[in-house]
Order: structure tokens, then C-alpha cells, then sequence
């Protein structure tokens, strides 16, 4: 993917963060912009609650592209931030979330993630953060 893309895609992502309103208890609020085959963006931020069930990023990303019956994707922008820093900082989805994707993506899925100070772009593929995943054996 093109470097304008992919700046393009952690801008959405970076947009979706800053709107965070659900990141009282961590201070740390993350953006994912998820992107479809066909051009489609899906945006979602971490959601936390007083309990245990908060719902990261990626999470509230592709569910939302799920519903929408979206089942191809390309890549995703993962950015994050405490609430009070100056800066973006690189990112990556936590291993519940790396399985979670896991289980809808192809192993060339690429994962973005951004260090504004730094205007570092990093890419990974799937495989590379979560090389022995659990996956299913097809029949």
C-alpha cells in the first residue's frame, strides 16, 4: 500500500482516538481504522468500563465491518496515546485482540502502527504477531 494510504488510514485512526470518550480508567486511548477490499473504513476506539469487560479497538472495529456483512480485509491503522501526552506512540493489538483477527484475516493481513514523534510508520502482518496462532484445521 501506498505511504499517502497508509497515512491516510492512521489519520482516521488518529481522529477516532481523540474522540475517545470511554478511556477514564486506563488514560490511554486507542484508534483503529480497519480497511476493507473494496475501500471501506471501519473506525473504532477502546471502551472501558468499571468492571473487566472493557472492549479494545479491534474489537469494536471489525464487529462493526462484521454486521455491515464485510468480510474482505486489506489492513488496519492501531494507534495510541495517554490522554494527556503530546504524541502518538506505536501500538499493536493486545494477544486477545491478535487472536481475535486472527480469526478474519488472511495471513498477509497488515497491521500499521505509528510514533508521531518519531513520524515512524511500522507494518507487520498477522503472522508476525501471532506466529503459532490457534486456527482450526480446514476439513
Amino acid at each position: 500500500m501506498e505511504e499517502e494510504n497508509v497515512r491516510k488510514l492512521i489519520n482516521e485512526a488518529k481522529d477516532i482516538a481523540l474522540r475517545n470518550f470511554c478511556s477514564k480508567y486506563s488514560k490511554f486511548t486507542v484508534g483503529v481504522a480497519l480497511l476493507t477490499k473494496d475501500g471501506k473504513i471501519y473506525k473504532g476506539f477502546n471502551v472501558e468500563n468499571y468492571g473487566i469487560q472493557a472492549i479494545c479497538a479491534e474489537r469494536v472495529a471489525f464487529p462493526k465491518a462484521l454486521t455491515d456483512l464485510q468480510k474482505d480485509f486489506v489492513c488496519m491503522a492501531v494507534v495510541g496515546k495517554k490522554l494527556n501526552d503530546k504524541y502518538f506512540k506505536e501500538t499493536l493489538p493486545c494477544g486477545y485482540c491478535r487472536q481475535f483477527i486472527r480469526e478474519y484475516v488472511k495471513d498477509d493481513f497488515i497491521i500499521y502502527t505509528y510514533d508521531e514523534e518519531t513520524d515512524k510508520i511500522k507494518s507487520y502482518t498477522i503472522n508476525d504477531l501471532l506466529p503459532y496462532s490457534f486456527k482450526l484445521e480446514e476439513e
